[in-house]
Formats: C-alpha cells, sequence, structure tokens
C-alpha cells in the first residue's frame, strides 16, 4: 500500500495513514511485555525489583509508605490509576511463609490503602489479591506482593475491553506524591 504525502506541516510523514486516533501507541508497555526489570531467578540477588526498590527514594521507587516489615508503593504497570501494591522486605514467594508481624502488617497496609485511595480519587469499590505463583499469574512469582487496584463506575470502557489499552489521565509520580500525601498514619 503507498501512503500518499501530505503537504501538510503537522503529519508525520512515515507513521502510516492518519486515522482519527483509531492506534494509541503505547510504547512504554514494551518493557513489560518484554519482562524488563523482570527477576532472573528466585533468589534475591536474581533482580527482584522487590527487593531493589527499597534501597530508592520514595519518589525514584514509586514508594508511597514504609513499614517495619512492609512497604507500599504504585504498580509500574497499573490496571488503573492509583493501583497500589503492598510488599514484604523480606524476598518470600508465598503467604504461608510471612511470619506475624508480616502478616499483621500487610493486611494494615492494605487497610491504609483503601483508606488513602478513598481520599485521594474518591474510589467507589476495590479489588484486592494475591498471585500466588506463575501459573497463578503473578508477574514477579518470587516476591509477594497483594494488589490493591481502586475501581470507580464506568471504569472499564471500550479501551481495555476492545482496544486493550488502558489510559491512565495521571504521571505515577504525580500520583504517588498524592497517595503518600493521603497516607492515614498507623492505628
Amino acid at each position: 500500500m503507498l501512503i500518499a504525502m501530505s503537504n501538510d506541516p503537522e503529519a508525520q510523514h512515515g507513521a502510516g495513514t492518519p486515522d482519527a486516533f483509531q492506534r494509541l501507541w503505547t510504547p512504554h508497555r514494551m518493557a513489560y511485555i518484554k519482562g524488563a526489570s523482570k527477576p532472573t531467578g528466585s533468589g534475591p540477588e536474581d533482580g527482584c525489583p522487590f527487593c531493589e526498590i527499597p534501597r530508592m527514594s520514595d519518589e525514584d521507587g514509586l514508594i508511597v509508605a514504609r513499614g517495619e516489615s512492609v512497604f507500599a508503593l504504585l504498580n509500574l504497570y497499573p490496571y488503573n490509576s492509583g493501583h497500589l501494591m503492598v510488599c514484604p522486605y523480606r524476598h518470600v514467594a508465598d503467604y504461608a511463609d510471612l511470619d506475624g508481624a508480616e502478616t499483621a502488617e500487610l493486611a494494615d497496609f492494605t487497610k491504609r490503602s483503601l483508606t488513602a485511595l478513598r481520599k485521594a480519587s474518591g474510589a467507589q469499590g476495590f479489588n484486592v489479591g494475591m498471585n500466588l505463583g506463575a501459573v497463578a499469574g503473578a508477574g514477579i512469582a518470587a516476591h509477594l506482593h497483594q494488589h490493591v487496584v481502586p475501581r470507580w463506575g464506568g471504569d472499564t470502557n471500550f479501551m481495555p475491553v476492545v482496544g486493550q489499552t488502558k489510559v491512565l489521565p495521571q504521571l505515577l509520580r504525580d500520583t504517588r506524591e498524592l497517595l503518600a500525601g493521603s497516607w492515614p498514619a498507623s492505628s
């Protein structure tokens, strides 16, 4: 198929035929698809991002809050704006392997995530859960993490259903700052 060159100075030659936004390019998703930053093995020394992120600043690691045993951070590849994860500092794969203090603080941080997301974004509902093991859908199976995904009426539209594309209205750094400011004190 030949593409006619336009005299329009706004046209982007070589990008294909104009299609009135029938395609939204999301090149940042290629890192996720290719498994960038995915651990090479099951140990903490194998490039586990959940072991590396706590050594970063809160801003660089997208960390919303830190506790004694767990921390809350934004998902780098969110399902919705504000998609948080609660993660133990200790490199452990199975929920049954958490000790009592880790289990209690993971539950507390999950509750605090709900409170912060309601306050910061008016979330109307949530999906909360863990994928334990690669066969259960865990992207990083070697390091346990609990997902807290805020939901709103009508947030599932044609984009993710038909276009397999997410439209996120806010940069992750801005979302992190908003949620960190809304994070409740411990109870």
